[in-house]
């Protein structure tokens, strides 16, 4: 009998080291925690505040000032801080470490699916579960938790560090 409690034991932890390590792949390379609002992340989101009201253009050019989309905002934006992004929402979305939606923080870039069937608009975490991004009303703060936002959702990347 004693036998049977020892193979049983053996068998409670090597399923236990097993999710343990299954759940610690899952979670490797994705951000974990949320950070505090950095003096860096707080100036990125006042400096592209800045551009409220700024007209939206479809296929804007980078570096442009007049009129943004929403991944030529972005890439300006960050440039100023010296991160250096690809013009498209899509390759940006391949930039910096994943992050969970749960853990959001200021500064981090959010994707969206708005075109159905691929990441096509990318906006930044502002805080307070807004964000601040370029779309058809131009340059704007919106809420995350709207039902609009919320459905589109896709992965959010951290490249501010």
């Amino acid at each position: 009998m004693l036998f049977s409690y020892k193979r049983l034991l053996k068998s409670i932890l090597n399923v236990s080291l097993c999710a343990t390590i299954g759940v610690t792949a899952i979670a490797a390379g994705t951000a974990t925690k949320a950070n505090a609002a950095t003096e860096k992340s707080k100036e990125l989101i006042s400096y592209g505040e800045k551009y409220i009201g700024t007209p939206y253009l479809y296929g804007a050019v980078a570096y442009m000032t007049n009129a943004f989309d929403c991944s030529s905002f972005t890439q300006y934006v960050f440039d100023n801080f010296d991160i250096t992004l690809p013009r498209t929402s899509l390759d940006q979305a391949l930039k910096g470490t994943k992050v969970a939606k749960g853990y959001l923080s200021m500064g981090d870039l959010i994707f969206f699916k708005t075109n159905g069937y691929s990441i096509s608009h990318v906006a930044i975490y502002a805080g307070n579960n807004k964000i601040l991004h370029s779309a058809n009303d131009g340059v704007e703060i919106s809420d995350l938790d709207s039902t609009y936002w919320k459905k589109n959702y896709v992965t959010a990347r951290r490249v501010l560090n």
